[in-house]
């Protein structure tokens, strides 16, 4: 029998639910999400290089790949394995939102959705964590290009959530002209660079 190419071994079994559930457990998993960030950023990649890069198992790699994958995350990269035993995977653009409040309390989609929540909200800590402990090795040109903002108004509901829909029309805006201009300039210098907005009501913070 001939022996399947790597895209044929992880092709998403049929039946395979692709609700919002689904995708949340898939991705806001702290090794999954970092497989994502690492293919995202560093570009495509074999299981191999996967785990050598992470310091994982290569079957817990493939353990980890196949939901990402079932779930519109990750898509094979075949044409750049060496031979059929290579697996090679790339990100593929997939945008998810959600509101707990769409979930029944005390459900276990409620339980999901607040855990992503949760998980979506200690990774974007974890990434300006570590911007602050390497912005000093960082070019000047990269430290002052970046920053921050933090206000605090009094408003309403309304006000509140035409301020987050107003900050994901600007960044959504910024994205597609940035991806345009990679297409237009390819050898521009270029980082990764990741934009984490969060428009919430605010008790004062203790210390």
């Amino acid at each position: 029998m001939p022996r399947k190419t790597a895209e044929d071994r992880h092709q998403p079994e049929t039946g395979t639910s692709h609700d919002l559930i689904d995708a949340l457990i898939a991705f806001h998993h702290p090794t999954r999400r970092w497989l994502c960030d690492i293919l995202g950023v560093e570009g495509p990649a074999s299981v191999g290089r996967l785990a050598a890069r992470t310091g994982l198992a290569v079957g817990s790699v493939s353990h980890h790949l196949k939901p990402l994958h079932e779930q519109g995350f990750i898509e094979p990269a075949p044409e750049l394995a060496r031979d059929t035993r290579e697996s090679w995977w790339r990100i593929r653009s997939r945008g998810i939102t959600w509101s707990a409040d769409d979930f029944e309390a005390g459900t276990m989609a409620r339980r999901v959705a607040d855990q992503a929540e949760a998980e979506n909200f200690r990774f974007q800590v974890r990434a300006q964590q570590q911007w602050l402990a390497s912005a000093a090795e960082a070019p000047e040109e990269w430290r002052h290009a970046a920053g921050s903002l933090d206000t605090l108004t009094s408003a309403t509901a309304e006000q509140l959530r035409d301020l987050q829909q107003r900050l994901t029309e600007v960044v959504d805006t910024w994205s597609d002209e940035v991806t345009a201009d990679r297409k237009a300039r390819p050898d521009a210098v270029r980082r990764a660079v990741r934009a984490v907005v969060r428009c919430f009501p605010s008790a004062p913070v203790r210390p």
